[in-house]
């Protein structure tokens, strides 16, 4: 407990500067909201995926809707963590679903943001990581931050389990990164990442590590695998029915190839910002991974170049929902450290005008895509 009160306090002017910047933010959206005559509590609370966990953790799960062409939207899509959370919360609190997909959002968000400061100060030190967290929090979708998604729990969970991975504590990082696994579907990069820090320890110790080493390594992928395999288990095909499930919703891996297609599509005439802004996020989180894996002097553990490096993967090569790629990367917190290394070591008015204009692009992007845009998040 005295170290996690002293790694708190370290962390405190971070998170000051985290919640300063998610609380302006929010309140730039909620004036928004509130000029057009939208509730922004219900914008933030059942918009498009939050509609589907509510309902899971209301009614549990057998909801399936259909595209035009009859392909069936199974809720079996969505992971179990995140609304079982929102009914254990509404069974303790007399408060309604929404409110308490809310407030786990925003309490996750804070413990992401704590593990994304952790991490950061242990790679680069105190500057670097009070960069590296504030810039998170000023990312175009940071927004989802503050609504019913899973992205603010995963990333909690995935940051501690990092940081239980660089210091050594093996049963605590398959724990976290079994309940990341839990929480959404990349959330398997967590696992990938503890499972490669696992076999960089039996190699430099020739197979004798001990026994919390293997078990950690254990505990990190079932998550993941347990929920995959259920629903395999539900659908009559124990290891392809998920990823049928996913196939219904559009969304599969294939190297890329849809993503290409798309995106020659979009160049050809008239697109939404919202592509655009996608492309643009993406193609950026390609050219951070790589100024974060080939700077030899800089480069971060083996561990977190394969969190985030299996998260980058997804994004790239998965098809389906071209528009919600840079909240698929919402997690990948590590591709920042780049930037906020070069922040620290440029002149402060350099540094203040990319951080005031990536606030604006963020405040302003939150309204355009929850009530403009005609796309889904």
């Amino acid at each position: 407990m005295p170290r996690l009160r002293a790694a708190l306090l370290r962390a405190a002017p971070a998170l000051g500067l985290f919640a300063a910047a998610r609380l302006t933010g929010t309140l730039v959206f909620a004036l928004w909201a509130w000029h057009i005559g939208r509730s922004p509590r219900a914008l933030l609370a059942t918009s498009w995926d939050s509609d589907w966990y509510l309902r899971i953790a209301a009614n549990g799960y057998g909801r399936t809707l259909h595209w035009p062409d009859g392909a069936p939207m199974s809720d079996l899509a969505f992971f179990p963590l995140y609304p079982g959370l929102i009914r254990a919360v509404t069974g303790v609190l007399p408060i309604a679903y929404g409110t308490a997909g809310l407030l786990l959002s925003w309490l996750a968000a804070g413990a992401a943001a704590w593990g994304v400061y952790l991490v950061a100060e242990r790679l680069a030190g105190r500057r670097v990581a009070s960069l590296t967290v504030l810039l998170w929090a000023l990312l175009p979708t940071s927004f989802v931050l503050t609504m019913a998604y899973t992205e603010p729990v995963m990333t909690a969970f995935a940051a501690w389990a990092l940081y239980a991975v660089l210091t050594r504590r093996w049963l605590w990082a398959g724990t976290l990164a079994a309940l990341a696994g839990l929480s959404r579907p990349n959330g398997v990069a967590i696992a990938a990442a503890v499972l490669a820090a696992a076999a960089l320890e039996l190699w430099r110790r020739r197979g004798r590590a001990g026994r919390r080493v293997w078990a950690g390594a254990a505990l990190a992928p079932l998550g993941w695998a347990s929920y995959l395999l259920w629903v395999g288990a539900r659908r009559g095909d124990l290891f392809g029915g998920y990823f049928a499930v996913q196939d219904g919703w559009t969304s599969r891996f294939d190297f890329g190839a849809g993503a290409a297609h798309f995106v020659r599509d979009m160049l050809k005439g008239p697109t939404q910002f919202g592509y655009v802004m996608a492309l643009v996020v993406t193609g950026i989180g390609v050219l951070l991974f790589a100024l974060l894996l080939l700077d030899p002097d800089e480069r971060p553990p083996l561990p977190v170049l394969v969190y985030t490096g299996v998260l980058v993967l997804i994004t790239v090569g998965g098809s389906g929902f071209f528009e919600s790629k840079p909240r698929f990367l919402l997690p990948a917190f590590p591709l920042l450290l780049p930037l906020a290394r070069a922040l620290t070591r440029a002149r402060p008015r350099a540094a203040i005008t990319v951080i005031t204009g990536m606030a604006g692009l963020s405040f302003a992007y939150a309204p355009y895509a929850l009530t403009l845009a005609r796309m889904a998040l």
